[in-house]
């Protein structure tokens, strides 16, 4: 029987692990995976008649605003379109609770999402790379170019999302580094691949991948205390490469930081300031004159894309789109403050947490968070961060890169133990 659930359990790893991989390919299965995980962890929990991973503030808080955003949709002029979004969006809360669940039922899940995690960043170390260099992946996927440059888009193809995957999951697999018992020589190994995967990032053009991987960095290097050092100097030597590549090539440096310094008349005394570009300035005011129509509880997921054609709400010459490319911005426009808040309160907990922190580190106390905690912590940052282009917050494909660390951190500050892992 014991040797039954533990091949049980080891299965259920591997699927749930499995959905790493799959990001790459799209969102069909990852979202499979997500909606049969979580619809089974549901099946589970009432069948054993057990909610301790449902009675904590954190899953409370997202319920509420999956029924705030549910409320929205019935509220909004398309029920049925809207709906779409919110209906079943508590799957993803659940997501975070059955990894959280996982990993306290069987700590070998941490060294299974460690080696995936390093096979798909060297996997997509390589084959972007070879892009480049080559100017097709190992695939066959042409390099992609537009007026502002080349983009790196390896097995993601037009997608153009290699950044934003590799950026998003980058702060768990620094955790899970940290908590494994490593050799020397694969300390050398991740060093090299830490290099090769921020230089990589600023390869694939995406600007707010580039800015997530610098934030979260930073904000692990100030808070960490073991390995403080290794990340610095892999950061300091990427660094460098980076501006070695800029100097050999002009157009890299045009599009990362010259094309959105112009568009937002930082370069230009005569130009208007626009908030990141005329693009985003035009959504995200288009965006803040449908919330001022309807503050509390706003026009309903997804509806951005219906109302933004209403001339009452226009602003600018580029109105509409899917999403405001915003996560703070869409909230507002269709849940309204309601849904605002949740998120924003999100952001100040992440804030709050990082400043106990760091007070702890100059004074000299005992460290509230653990090294683990702080790099999970990271990956929360880029998701609450408000000050920066999104895409859409009820895509599915974000909402799984988003919810990991949920999990993981989520064990780390309620597993019974209080322990710190090792692998």
């Amino acid at each position: 029987m014991k040797l039954i659930k533990y091949s049980n359990s080891v299965i259920l790893n591997l699927i749930i692990v499995s959905i790493v991989p799959f990001l790459i390919w799209g969102p069909f299965f990852p979202d499979l995976i997500l909606s049969f995980s979580a619809l089974f962890f549901l099946c589970y929990l009432l069948k054993n008649n057990k909610f301790y991973y449902f009675k904590k503030k954190p899953f409370i808080i997202f319920l509420i605003f999956c029924c705030v955003s549910i409320l929205a949709s019935l509220e909004s002029e398309n029920i049925s379109l809207s709906i779409k979004s919110s209906l079943f969006y508590f799957r993803i809360g659940v997501f975070s609770c059955f990894v959280w669940y996982l990993i306290d039922r069987d700590k070998n899940i941490l060294i299974y999402f460690y080696y995936v995690l390093i096979l798909c960043f060297s996997i997509l170390v390589i084959d972007g790379y070879f892009q480049y260099f080559t100017g097709k992946n190992l695939s066959g996927i042409k390099i992609f170019q537009d007026v502002n440059g080349i983009r790196i888009s390896s097995f993601f193809g037009d997608e153009l999302i290699m950044g934003s995957y590799l950026s998003r999951l980058f702060p768990l697999l620094f955790a899970l580094f940290l908590i494994k018992q490593k050799q020397k020589y694969e300390i050398y190994f991740i060093g090299l691949l830490f290099i090769l995967v921020d230089v990589l990032i600023y390869l694939s053009g995406e600007r707010t991948a580039f800015f997530f991987l610098n934030l979260s960095t930073v904000f692990i290097i100030i808070l960490i205390k073991d390995y403080q050092k290794f990340r610095l100097a892999t950061f300091i030597l990427a660094i460098i490469c980076i501006i070695l590549l800029s100097l050999n090539s002009s157009s890299h440096s045009y599009r990362m930081f010259e094309v959105p310094a112009k568009s937002m008349g930082l370069l230009e005394s005569s130009k208007e300031a626009t908030i990141f570009s005329e693009i985003h300035d035009s959504h995200y005011r288009t965006a803040f004159n449908m919330f001022k129509d309807k503050p509390i509880l706003g026009h309903g997921p997804k509806m951005f894309r219906v109302k933004c054609k209403d001339k009452k709400y226009v602003v600018g010459m580029y109105p509409c789109s899917t999403h405001p490319h915003n996560f703070y911005v869409q909230l507002l426009a269709e849940v309204g403050i309601l849904g605002f808040l949740f998120l924003f309160s999100a952001f100040c907990y992440v804030a709050y947490v990082a400043l106990k922190q760091f007070k702890s580190i100059i004074f000299k106390q005992k460290r509230s968070l653990t090294d683990y905690q702080v790099c999970l912590l990271a990956g929360i940052l880029i998701t609450v961060w408000p000050f920066s282009p999104n895409g859409n917050f009820f895509n599915n494909w974000l909402m799984i890169t988003y919810s990991l660390p949920v999990g993981f951190y989520l064990e780390s500050i309620y597993s019974k133990k209080k322990k710190l892992h090792k692998m």
